[in-house]
């Protein structure tokens, strides 16, 4: 079964968490979106991808620009994680994340990993359904504390999917 951890970073947080949870699931397969195309994402059987959010709630620019129509994920399994600044964008938090989720579940994906809301400060996000977030939020402008717990909480609740 072959696994890869994708993410899109203009900053380094991004990568950075995708790192961090590549390491704790034991991923080796690390991959930059602005490196690869739908071929090479489809030639994996699951995928954690992750985004940072720009602007109001934008997806980061490598995966703005991804031609997302080549993706073929049906039957695959996918998780979702975001960077977001819940402080200063409260209104679209995570938003990029949520427009990530969406586009890969229209490709097919069967997406794992919500996380409840709870503990988060924010007004509203694009990422949030049925009062969850779609996948893992973080904050490393205003909660860089939190990041590693809820990175070991969230791998938790994914590995049984990804192992």
């Amino acid at each position: 079964m072959a696994v890869a951890v994708v993410y899109g970073s203009a900053m380094g947080n991004t990568e950075a968490a995708a790192n961090t949870i590549a390491s704790k699931l034991e991923i080796d397969d690390v991959l930059n979106i602005a490196d690869i195309d739908a071929a090479k994402i489809n030639s994996y059987d699951k995928l954690i991808c992750g985004t940072s959010t720009w602007g109001s709630g934008d997806l980061q620019d490598d995966w703005d620009s991804f031609d997302f129509s080549g993706l073929n994920l049906a039957g695959k399994t996918v998780a979702v994680f975001g960077m977001g600044d819940s402080e200063s964008y409260s209104d679209t938090y995570c938003g990029g994340m949520g427009k990530l989720a969406e586009n890969l579940k229209n490709a097919g994906a069967t997406l794992v990993g919500s996380v409840s809301t709870d503990g988060y400060n924010f007004e509203s996000s694009d990422a949030v359904v049925d009062g969850k977030f779609v996948g893992l939020a973080l904050d490393n402008d205003n909660q860089e504390d939190q990041t590693e717990a809820r990175i070991d909480a969230w791998v938790g609740e994914i590995k049984s999917h990804f192992s």
